[in-house]
C-alpha cells in the first residue's frame, strides 16, 4: 500500500479538520492493535494491522461534497476517483464505524474503529482548552473527567459508542482506551499541528 496516495486523496477531498481526524483515527487504530497484540488478544481471524490503520485513515474519505449525505456507503466510489484500492475487509471496517450502517461490528477491528472514532474529537477539544493547545500537555485524567462529568464538552462525542470499549470483544477499560488513543495521537502531534 502506498500510504501517500491515500493521504494525497484525503488532502484533496477533505477539510483540514476532517483530514486531521482521519490521521488521528489511523494512529489510534495502530495503537489499539498494538495494545491488543501485546496482550495476546488478537487471533488469526482479525484483519492485519495494515487493514486496521488503512480503515482508520480512509473512514471519512466520502464525508464531503455530494457524497457526504450517503457516508460511508460511497467509500469505494470516492477511492476509485483517485485510483485507490479499498480491500473488502477495509471497506467492511469503514462501514463498521457507523452504527447506522452496521448495528454490530464483526471484528475487534470493527469495534475499535467505532469506539475510537469520536474520541479523537474529544481529545482534540481537550488540547484546545490548554493555553499551549498542545497534545503533549493533555493528561488522561483530563480527558476522562471531561468524558464522564462534562457531557456538554465536545457534545458531538458519541460517549455511548466510546464506552463500548469496556465490553466484549475489546474488554479495554475506558481509562486505558483513552490512554491508548491519547498516546497514539501525541505520537503524530507535529503532523496534526497540535
Amino acid at each position: 500500500m502506498d500510504r501517500q496516495k491515500y493521504i494525497d486523496a484525503l488532502k484533496d477531498r477533505l477539510e483540514p479538520n476532517i483530514l486531521n481526524h482521519s490521521l488521528s483515527l489511523e494512529a489510534c487504530m495502530a495503537g489499539i492493535y498494538d495494545y491488543l497484540q501485546s496482550q495476546n488478544q488478537l487471533d488469526s481471524s482479525e484483519p492485519s494491522r495494515e487493514d486496521w490503520t488503512l480503515a482508520g485513515l480512509i473512514h471519512d474519505i466520502d464525508f464531503s461534497g455530494d457524497t457526504k449525505e450517503l457516508h460511508p456507503a460511497r467509500t469505494k466510489e470516492v477511492a476509485a476517483l483517485y485510483n485507490l484500492e479499498v480491500p473488502e475487509i477495509v471497506y467492511e471496517l469503514v462501514q463498521d464505524h457507523d452504527a447506522r450502517t452496521v448495528p454490530t461490528p464483526r471484528t475487534k477491528a470493527g469495534w475499535a474503529i467505532r469506539c475510537a472514532d469520536s474520541l479523537t474529537g474529544l481529545i482534540t477539544a481537550v488540547a484546545y482548552v490548554y493555553p499551549s493547545r498542545k497534545l503533549a500537555d493533555v493528561k488522561v485524567s483530563s480527558v476522562l473527567k471531561r468524558f464522564l462529568k462534562e457531557p456538554k464538552f465536545a457534545a458531538g462525542t458519541r460517549r455511548d459508542e466510546v464506552a463500548l470499549c469496556q465490553q466484549a470483544p475489546l474488554n479495554i477499560p475506558l481509562e486505558k482506551f483513552i490512554e491508548i488513543c491519547l498516546t497514539s495521537m501525541q505520537s503524530i502531534s507535529s503532523t496534526l499541528g497540535l
